[in-house]
């Protein structure tokens, strides 16, 4: 029997501190609220990844919107994009969804390669539901597609030192985000 892997808020902040602080001059911050990204100010010298509440999947998941983020969108806050809070109609969760597709599929990747169970996010508890699992079959989707593309050269440096660190297989294969839809559900999908 093979032990499970621990996975530490404090390691992965080294592992992505370690990478990116110089070369990006960023930083994995714990947070105790909303995580946000904020670039670097007079206040503080440097760009900040801020996480909700010390959780890992939440910092896997804005790891992956800053991997997403070009070099003019890392110069504004939460990279100038919109944001409708949780309560959104089924419109606004549609486009929601279309825009979380691919910072979930690295957020899928990250976490694979750390050997940390994913999930994937919808974040709309007090709004109307839509299915998880279309969504999910999505991201699987885009998943299998930067696998075949390739990623982007932050997220494979990234990718290839949490593969390193956690020992997990590497180069990821579209074997490792293997997912099937529950049968009751195939017909939303």
């Amino acid at each position: 029997m093979t032990n499970p892997i621990s996975h530490h808020i404090s390691d992965l902040t080294q592992i992505f501190d370690g990478l990116f602080s110089e070369a990006y001059n960023t930083r994995l911050i714990k947070g105790e609220h909303e995580p946000i990204y904020l670039p670097e100010n007079a206040d503080t010298p440097y760009n900040q990844v801020v996480f909700a509440h010390g959780f890992y999947a939440s910092a896997l998941h804005e790891i992956a919107h800053w991997l997403v983020a070009g070099e003019r969108r890392r110069e504004l806050e939460d990279y100038g994009y919109w944001y409708c809070p949780d309560g959104r109609s089924a419109e606004q969760q549609y486009e929601f969804e279309k825009v979380e597709i691919k910072p979930q599929a690295i957020e899928w990747a990250l976490s694979a390669a750390a050997g940390f169970d994913f999930n994937v996010s919808v974040d709309n508890l007090n709004g109307e539901q839509t299915c998880r699992f279309s969504f999910q079959k999505r991201v699987q989707a885009q998943v299998f597609e930067l696998l075949e593309k390739g990623f982007n050269i932050r997220t494979e440096q990234l990718l290839k030192a949490l593969s390193d660190f956690y020992k997990t297989p590497w180069p990821l294969t579209e074997a490792q985000f293997d997912w099937q839809c529950p049968e009751e559900f195939l017909d939303a999908v």
